[in-house]
């Protein structure tokens, strides 16, 4: 395999030509992520570990992939910024380490550039993770007169979602650091994970590109909900940043998300 990597700020973007690449992707490690590089052949790939997060869902899919022998590693989001491939060439380190890759000599505390060089000799994955077909859901709070849209990751998102509420499992940094990416649609509120945050505070940085936007949007703590499970985001996500616009909403930091919804679907 060539050592020269795919870089996709978003496993999103991956497609027919990145069959059997070594993908260093800016996206959380969590299992629909994973699903994406399963699915489109990729033959290794390393995530950012989103802090790991609520039940290490930052990284169940990065050892999920150990399971269809694909070699995978998390990076550690305070090294380098989710959301950016180059970042992770530049500054990350591993944080987290499948069965596959480990046997490349991949290890914790190794920067991307060494794991790169080892995933060089990364063998053919085995087989696919089951694709995830069901990553978008309505629901409906009591007495809402409004749909909460369930959406496991914000590539789901599409024109029919303006002046909608829309919960995703998606971390809440800018893609690439492009404002142009922070969201498909002018949605009435958008929910993100915090991904722990991370160096730079890119976790979050989605909050204000959306609030210049006059789009209300907060994110939940990536220790209190899965990342990349809009249900769970909405069940156990405790708010843990919000933008101006949220804010004028009634959104505050350390509330439960399903409360302030249950207040703000109403109006």
């Amino acid at each position: 395999m060539s050592s020269n990597p795919l870089l996709l700020d978003s496993i999103t973007d991956a497609n027919t030509k990145s069959a059997g690449r070594l993908v260093v992707s800016g996206s959380h490690g969590g299992i629909y992520p994973a699903a994406v590089a399963s699915q489109w052949d990729i033959r290794a790939v390393l995530f950012n570990d989103a802090g790991i997060g609520f039940e290490d869902a930052g990284v169940a899919g990065v050892l999920k992939l150990a399971n269809v022998g694909m070699a995978a590693a998390a990076m550690d989001c305070h090294t380098c910024r989710i959301g950016s491939a180059t970042d992770a060439i530049e500054r990350g380190r591993i944080s987290v380490v499948n069965a596959v890759a480990k046997t490349l000599g991949i290890a914790e505390g190794m920067n991307v550039t060494e794991a790169l060089d080892c995933l060089t000799d990364a063998p053919v994955p085995t087989g696919k993770l089951p694709p995830i077909h069901e990553a978008r859901s309505n629901i409906s709070l009591p007495a809402s007169r409004h749909v909460i849209h369930l959406l496991d990751s914000a590539s789901l998102v599409t024109s029919d979602d303006a002046g909608e509420i829309v919960i995703t499992g998606s971390h809440g940094g800018l893609i690439g650091g492009d404002p142009a990416r922070a969201l498909k649609a002018a949605a009435r509120i958008a929910v993100f994970n915090d991904a722990g945050v991370g160096v730079d505070g890119v976790g979050i940085t989605r909050l204000p590109a959306l609030g210049g936007r006059g789009i209300a949007a907060v994110t939940v703590d990536s220790r209190t909900a899965r990342i990349g499970d809009a249900a769970s985001t909405l069940e156990t996500g405790v708010i843990s940043h919000v933008n101006r616009t949220a804010e004028a909403q009634g959104a505050q930091m350390g509330s439960t998300l399903r409360s302030w919804l249950e207040v703000v679907a109403e109006i």
